[in-house]
């Protein structure tokens, strides 16, 4: 018992490091935010690892999204969670978040020299234009899922006209759509 009870400690801290180790690269090289960062963990473990499919990825954003906080830091911690337990949703949440905390505070203590820079200005200028293709292709991806079904295609369209055509907050419009999810669960069920 005891043996199995370590290899399994083992295998959490083992999935945690290679969580963290991950969510740390893809942090420091990826610029553009939550959805250049969600384009990163597709390709790696959607389409490389085959550990998620697209649907499980969207099911994720869609979490992530709704909950309160960095839509990219609940993601994180969700797949870590996921694939390693707490252990490695906390690594994947620090791996995620250390290379910006870091890179910031440099930044900050450089910041009266770099504001005026022409070099850094320029590379700013070209990291901006890098980002937009990187965010489309996540939103092309993920987005044709929702599309392949026709309740998707409803859900999606009744919730566009409601925020375009009322005021409605999304708190309401979250909160709704968990409401209906449920409900509609329930009665399925029930016949």
């Amino acid at each position: 018992m005891k043996i199995k009870k370590r290899a399994a400690a083992e295998k959490s801290i083992f999935r945690g490091l290679a969580l963290f180790c991950f969510f740390t690269r893809i942090g420091c090289f990826t610029f553009g935010g939550g959805w250049s960062i969600l384009a990163q963990m597709e390709q790696e473990f959607v389409d490389r690892k085959k550990i998620l499919t697209k649907e499980e990825l969207l099911d994720m954003v869609a979490v992530g999204r709704s909950l309160p906080g960095i839509m990219i830091t609940n993601i994180s911690m969700l797949f870590g969670y996921r694939y390693g337990g707490w252990f490695g949703g906390i690594c994947a949440v620090f791996g995620i978040t250390f290379p910006a905390v870091v890179i910031l505070s440099v930044i900050t203590m450089f910041y009266a020299a770099l504001k005026d820079n022409p070099w850094m200005h320029a590379a700013l200028h070209g990291i901006r234009a890098a980002v937009v293709p990187i965010i489309g292709s996540a939103a092309l991806s993920l987005g044709k899922e929702i599309f392949k079904t026709r309740k998707g295609c409803v859900i999606c369209a009744a919730a566009f006209l409601v925020c375009q055509f009322t005021d409605i907050g999304n708190i309401a419009m979250v909160a709704a759509g968990i409401l209906l999810a449920l409900v509609w669960r329930r009665v399925k069920n029930i016949w």
